[in-house]
């Protein structure tokens, strides 16, 4: 069997699959049933001075057939009273001992920040999360992404908490920042023992035309919210990893974006992560999907031969590097396997109007006002077969840039295949050092 047990920044938890701070999990009675099913952990909806929500909260984004690609949500933290909130998560670590609970709170003064965090450690939780990510309401109040857009802010209140607590402290950042080093620096220089992102990026999801009012309607007005869903992920990777490949960092990061699947939640351990936490999924979907995110990581990391999740954790993370540093003599080019295409021609629009036009289609020899090398072997197939419509790649005229493939609607139909070269790899930078590329003034150190 192999080993899912983690032990994030002291914490542990028999699996790497936590629930997110959100709607999931708002109450103890939610928190359970999710235990019951198998979850490893959960973050406790963010806690501390009770709120008056607003209705309706939602919006969403849909891709095609694909409802709630993208996620907005213009709710706030807890609207529950803190002395529920506590005897449930009470409750909770009493009867699932094993399982993570961290709790997510947001306070504004030092003392506040000191009297929450001293109830909270008396139920039992087995860390805190502090959110500095809500871009939404909270922000307004001096609060949420206002705090983790401000690398000194973080760091002092990070340090009030390190000062306070007995039990691990987490940074949630923000994702509404133009660079996630600096907060990410500014959390580990206050203390913290772990960081979580992302937490939600600030957007409107439309408008209505109708009532000429952004999504989700609060009675004729509306505001910006917080996006997160699977839209949401590439972004999250790119934080994450940005992250776990910065030496000044050197904590456990707990992931959070647009993790749907087994295959979402290895990409982001491979990047960098120790732990994923999914919300929107289980919003979507339910608490059952564990149950194939389990499966699916178990079986993936059996069929690599790891023998536990932590072989996983940073394997990507050394092939993450600044452009400069890629091989500028490496070339791929695209090759269409012509007994799977279906002669849509997808490819040769998309190359045509958005690329590099090299892609053709036989009986169109002459293009652009020049013979295609690969002409006359496309003219001989189109005379044995006057309905043979199978685009061809022009190679010496394709760039790699992987287009055709990406909208190719028959899986591996174009693949990208490597071309062999005699050049050494030689990188950008490299041409830099050696002074063979010019780099204009206050560019380049």
């Amino acid at each position: 069997m192999v080993e899912l047990s983690v032990n994030f920044a002291g914490i542990k938890s028999p699996n790497p699959f936590w629930l997110a701070s959100g709607p999931p999990t708002n109450s103890g009675e939610q928190v359970m049933r999710a235990f019951d099913l198998g979850w490893g952990g959960a973050v406790w909806k963010t806690i501390g001075d009770p709120i008056v929500n607003v209705s309706s909260r939602l919006g969403a984004v849909d891709a095609g057939d694909f409802r709630m690609a993208g996620l907005n949500n213009i709710e706030l933290i807890s609207d529950r009273p803190l002395a529920e909130n506590l005897r449930e998560i009470a409750e909770v670590k009493k009867r699932f001992p094993e399982r993570a609970v961290v709790v997510s709170l947001m306070m504004e003064s030092k003392e506040d920040w000191r009297e929450i965090i001293r109830r909270t450690e008396d139920t039992g939780c087995d860390g805190l999360e502090l959110n500095f990510g809500c871009p939404h309401g909270m922000c307004e109040r001096g609060m949420g992404s206002a705090v983790g857009q401000e690398p000194k802010i973080i760091r002092e209140i990070t340090a009030w908490a390190r000062e306070f607590a007995k039990t691990p402290i987490i940074v949630k950042l923000t994702p509404n920042i133009t660079d996630i080093i600096e907060p990410g620096r500014a959390a580990v220089e206050g203390g913290a023992h772990a960081l979580s992102l992302i937490n939600t990026i600030k957007s409107l999801t439309g408008v209505d035309l109708d009532k000429f009012v952004p999504y989700p309607v609060v009675g004729g007005r509306s505001t910006s919210g917080g996006l997160c869903g699977p839209a949401v992920k590439p972004i999250a990777l790119h934080m994450v990893g940005t992250l776990a490949k910065d030496a000044h960092i050197g904590v456990p990061i707990s992931a959070i974006g647009g993790i749907s699947t087994w295959r979402d939640a290895a990409e982001f351990m491979a990047i960098g992560a120790t732990t994923v936490q999914i919300c929107t999924a289980v919003m979507h979907y339910g608490y059952r999907i564990i149950e194939g995110l389990i499966d699916g990581l178990s079986n993936y990391l059996e069929d690599r031969r790891m023998k536990s999740v932590s072989e996983l954790i940073g394997r990507a993370v050394p092939a993450l590097v600044d452009w400069g540093e890629l091989d500028l003599n490496y070339r791929v080019v695209a090759d269409i396997n012509p007994d799977t295409c279906i002669g849509c021609q997808l490819c040769v629009v998309a190359c045509d109007d958005g690329a590099h036009q090299c892609i053709y289609v036989a009986g169109a020899e002459v293009k652009r006002g020049h013979v295609a090398p690969r002409a006359t072997e496309a003219a001989e197939r189109l005379a044995a077969n006057p309905k043979y419509r199978v685009p061809w790649v022009d190679e010496t005229d394709c760039v790699g840039c992987n287009l055709c493939a990406l909208i190719c609607p028959v899986p591996d139909c174009i693949t990208m295949k490597p071309i062999e070269t005699d050049k050494p790899f030689e990188s950008w930078n490299e041409r830099i050092r050696k002074g063979t590329a010019v780099v204009p003034g206050g560019l380049h150190d």
